[in-house]
C-alpha cells in the first residue's frame, strides 16, 4: 500500500536558514582573510619602524655632524611610520571585531538550520510511522478478510 509521499512545509524555511547559514560561513570566511592580511600587513609596518629607528639611532650615534633640518626631517619620517603602524594596529582591532561578530552570525544561523533539519527529521520520521500503521491496518484487513472466507 503506497500513502502520500512526505512533504515537509517548512522547507522552503529550511532551504533559506541553510543558504543564511552558508552565506554567514562566507562571511566568516572574508573577514577571517581581512585580518590575516592586516596582520601581515601590521608586521610589516612593525618593520619598518624598527628598520627607521634603528636608522635613526646610527645616524645620531655616527661621529658625523647631521644638520638639524636632515634630524627633522628623519623625526618626522620616523612619526608618520609610527602613525600607519598605529593605523594598522586601529585596523586588526576592528578585524578581529569583524571576526567575533560573524562567528556569532554564524553560530545562530547554524543553530536555525540545525533546529529545522531536526524538525523536519522528526516529521519524517512521523510520516513514516503513520505510513507503517496504515500498511500493518491494510494487511491485517486482507488477512481477516481471508481468514473469514477459508473454510473452518
Amino acid at each position: 500500500m503506497t500513502g502520500p509521499s512526505f512533504r515537509f512545509r517548512l522547507e522552503r524555511v529550511r532551504a533559506v536558514r541553510e543558504r543564511k547559514e552558508k552565506l554567514a560561513q562566507q562571511e566568516l570566511a572574508k573577514a577571517v582573510s581581512r585580518r590575516a592580511s592586516t596582520e601581515e600587513e601590521l608586521r610589516g609596518a612593525e618593520a619598518d619602524l624598527e628598520h627607521a629607528r634603528t636608522e635613526q639611532r646610527s645616524v645620531t650615534a655616527g661621529a658625523a655632524t647631521v644638520s638639524a633640518t636632515e634630524l627633522q626631517a628623519r623625526q618626522a619620517f620616523l612619526e608618520r611610520i609610527e602613525t600607519q603602524r598605529g593605523l594598522h594596529a586601529q585596523e586588526l582591532q576592528r578585524c578581529e571585531t569583524d571576526v567575533a561578530n560573524r562567528d556569532a552570525e554564524l553560530a545562530s544561523a547554524a543553530s536555525e538550520h540545525e533546529m529545522l533539519n531536526r524538525l523536519r527529521e522528526r516529521h519524517r520520521g512521523e510520516h513514516d510511522r503513520e505510513m507503517e500503521r496504515r500498511e500493518r491496518n491494510a494487511l491485517d484487513e486482507i488477512a481477516t478478510i481471508r481468514f473469514r472466507r477459508s473454510p473452518a
